[in-house]
């Protein structure tokens, strides 16, 4: 298998600086993803919101603390939404020449990553963590679910109005 970039997509830290349910979700989901393709680099997103420490910084302590080498990991402590996070990926995987995301986030908010990614030529895999009302309760999942509405036709319009230069901010001849 060609090697992908298992991509990592932040979520809140707690006032405590604790890390909410969703990015322990996604860090989990992320851990596993490592367990699963060995090779592949680590992308851990997600700067610092409301409170700190910084999103990436907290999946990498934990990450490092479930088994996975610090070697593995590539912070990004800048990105502060998925548009974000997708540009900032899309560039490491122009420079190391990789094949690929492959895609850790909560399952409503996959499709939007993933269609920013198509947007920009980068090639894409669902590595989804499961999201739904079992694991969020009611409440959540439908704020998550109907957030997600206006944001997979916003982000998409906008990364393709500004794919050029989004594209030459990643490198890509894609």
């Amino acid at each position: 298998m060609p090697q992908y970039l298992i991509v990592i997509l932040g979520a809140a830290v707690r006032p405590d600086g604790r890390a909410s349910a969703a990015l322990l979700r996604r860090i989990e989901g992320g851990r596993r993803l490592a367990q699963a393709y060995p090779d592949a680099l680590v992308f851990c997103s997600g700067g610092v919101g409301r409170y700190g420490p910084s999103e990436a910084s907290s999946m990498a302590e934990r990450l490092t603390v479930g088994g996975i080498a610090a070697e593995r990991l590539v912070l990004d402590e800048q990105s502060l939404d998925t548009l974000q996070t997708v540009v900032a990926a899309a560039r490491e995987i122009g420079q190391r020449n990789l094949a690929g995301a492959i895609v850790c986030t909560d399952s409503y908010h996959t499709p939007r990553t993933r269609l920013i990614f198509s947007a920009l030529g980068v090639a894409s895999v669902a590595g989804c963590v499961k999201a739904g009302p079992r694991q969020m309760g009611w409440p959540a999942w439908w704020r998550m679910r109907l957030r997600e509405v206006p944001a997979i036709p916003y982000d998409w319009v906008l990364a393709l109005t500004k794919r050029r230069g989004l594209r030459a901010q990643i490198g890509s001849t894609r």
